[in-house]
């Protein structure tokens, strides 16, 4: 983990948050929900070294937990299995080895709310991934003689977000529920950002960010550059497709970079610097989707305020049915201003490259919204990121 944090601040990660496994008994799924106290056995000084080390490096920290969740498995199981939600006379079917504690019951929602403090507390957390892993199935309070308390342990989930904001203001937290699964309004108001999905597969994340940001907007939404093979899919990329389809979320990794060579790392860190450098427009600019796209070709952009500038994405995800693929128009700027269209990072043409590829294209925003620009000739999986930037209005 120091090693990783190394090299994490090394390609200009900006926070670096410690997934599971970090607390008592937690040596794989089946045990330790609930118990939210550093492992002693696996952490003899807590995780001070793994924090201060982070924090040195000029990161934020953060930690993995699922506060409404327990293991059978687990000490506060044993000492208090009335605490299980379940209908009185049986657990629920078991998911993933694990039952949802009962935060309408005051004993657990004090105990759940004073491990929370205690850990903010004690490592200044900076950030909280807040997971929810599995259903609430014959969810019954012992409080409320096993009566239906999905709604009544909404509320307290609420309540417990919302003193947890309150007794510490700064603290970041991430929606995550088997991925995208709890992305709602009330989680909206709570929280910072959300986790669309498990999968981070390129391909499969450009319908994922697609969809959620038809109602949530892009910079609330985790999006991150997996490994060069897709753990949900099996698939395989180039990180240039990679990080480009992450380009436009709340930007983050989820790759180990302790098995990355030099040349992947210094790769990695470019376009790193490359968002910090544009996140400004990508998080505060209007949205546009561009529907109307050739067959096999998918597009997007965020177009600023003024309009004096925007960046879209153009990605080729199946072959098309024409060669070259066809034109793309791009909307949401301003039709009289001249624009000098390039693209923001390389990109090889498989086939003859269409001029503005060279970087050197000045056009209207007449023309590029009715006419468009030509699609470059890409292998299916890459994508291409077209600056716009305002040269002058137009006469």
């Amino acid at each position: 983990l120091l090693d990783l944090a190394d090299r994490a601040a090394r390609v200009g990660v900006e926070r670096f948050v410690l997934d599971d496994g970090w607390f008592t008994g937690r040596r794989d799924d089946s045990a330790g929900l609930g118990d939210w106290h550093v492992d002693a056995d696996v952490w003899p000084d807590g995780l001070h070294p793994l924090a201060e080390r982070v924090r040195r490096l000029g990161m934020q920290f953060g930690l993995w937990m699922e506060p409404e969740m327990i293991n059978p498995d687990s000490g506060l199981a044993r000492a208090h299995p009335e605490w299980i939600l379940q209908t009185g006379d049986r657990l629920p079917p078991p998911a993933r080895r694990q039952q949802v504690l009962d935060l309408t019951n005051p004993g657990a929602y004090a105990h759940i709310k004073e491990r929370l403090l205690a850990l903010v507390t004690e490592y200044g957390l900076d950030f909280i991934k807040w997971d929810h892993n599995r259903d609430l199935v014959d969810a019954g309070s012992a409080v409320r003689e096993g009566r239906a308390s999905v709604h009544a342990q909404t509320l307290a989930v609420y309540r417990l977000l919302d003193e947890l904001r309150a007794a510490h203001p700064r603290l970041e937290i991430e929606s995550c529920s088997s991925g995208g699964a709890r992305v709602d309004l009330g989680i909206l108001e709570r929280t910072d950002r959300v986790w669309a999905s498990d999968c981070i597969d390129p391909v499969e994340r450009q319908q994922i960010m697609r969809w959620t940001a038809q109602l949530v907007p892009p910079e609330l939404v985790g999006s991150h550059i997996g490994a060069g093979r897709s753990h949900t899919t099996g698939r395989r990329h180039d990180l240039a497709f990679r990080a480009a389809t992450a380009f436009f979320g709340h930007y983050g990794i989820e790759w180990d970079l302790t098995s990355l060579a030099d040349a992947e790392l210094d790769e990695l860190a470019g376009w790193i610097s490359l968002h910090k450098r544009h996140r400004r427009l990508l998080h505060t600019g209007t949205m546009v989707r561009l529907d109307d796209t050739p067959e096999g070709v998918r597009a997007h952009g965020v177009v600023a305020p003024d309009a004096s500038e925007a960046l879209y994405e153009i990605a080729v995800l199946d072959r098309p049915a024409t060669w070259p693929p066809g034109l793309v128009r791009l909307a949401g700027i301003d039709r009289d201003t001249v624009y000098r269209v390039r693209p923001l990072v390389p990109v090889t043409s498989r086939g003859a490259a269409p001029p503005w590829l060279s970087g050197d294209a000045e056009l209207p925003g007449s023309a590029l919204a009715a006419a468009g620009i030509a699609v470059p000739p890409l292998f299916p999986d890459q994508s291409v990121l077209v600056h716009l930037e305002a040269v002058a209005a137009r006469a």
